[in-house]
């Protein structure tokens, strides 16, 4: 391992990337995607947003269900297959090529602003 990017400045980090605590509402298969991933609604508190996430490996429909989530809600919308993925849920390799989304440890309001 080895932090590989150049420093960026913090202060425009902090303006530029929008990241949210979301509730994921429901998760329903996409057979349609070429990657293994599920088609989420997450409420943010003001407002629910969709996403493809590839959370498929480790995590049932009903796991997920319910949880708090990491999301990026500023990278504008993607369309995926037909769908339109309009936040990025986070996530993080677990070592054999899985994906692990992030949470907070405790609970907290949806839409709460990470920093």
């Amino acid at each position: 391992m080895g932090i590989e990017e150049s420093p960026i400045d913090p202060a425009a980090f902090l303006e530029d990337v929008e990241m949210r605590i979301g509730e994921v509402t429901s998760v329903e298969p996409f057979p349609e995607a070429r990657k293994d991933v599920y088609k989420l609604r997450v409420d943010f508190g003001t407002e629910v947003l969709q996403s493809a996430a590839g959370l498929t490996d480790l995590y049932d429909p009903d796991d997920l269900v319910g949880s708090q989530v990491v999301a990026v809600v500023n990278l504008g919308t993607v369309n995926i297959a037909g769908f339109e993925s309009e936040c990025l849920v986070t996530g993080v390799d677990d070592g054999e090529g899985n994906v692990v989304h992030l949470q907070p440890e405790r609970e907290v309001p949806n839409g709460e602003r990470i920093y």
